[in-house]
């Protein structure tokens, strides 16, 4: 049960940080959605089949291959990118 609003204010005023699991996930999803939203703006002009890595040749991936690893990698570099913001917005705990 989620506790209520003016009490999640009260934690947070206090430097009280969000459980692990919910940083996960503010981190995670948003991350997730903006990776397919990329994904489809990226093979809208690029052909799959057609993707090269270091070398002349295509890679002779299926285009079902292509878009998985593709999802991964973005949502992997966006996702690192909110972490590092989270990490910096993180409250000094040395004092």
């Amino acid at each position: 049960m989620l506790p209520p609003r003016g009490a999640e204010l009260a934690l947070r005023a206090a430097g009280v940080p969000r459980p692990f699991g919910e940083r996960a996930l503010l981190i995670l999803w948003p991350a997730f959605v903006m990776a397919g939203v990329l994904e489809a703006l990226v093979f809208v002009v690029v052909d799959p089949l057609s993707v090269h890595w270091f070398s002349a040749d295509p890679l002779g991936w299926s285009a079902s291959a292509v878009y998985s690893v593709t999802f991964l990698i973005f949502w992997g570099v966006i996702a690192t990118s909110a972490a590092v913001t989270q990490l910096l917005e993180a409250p000094d705990r040395t004092g």
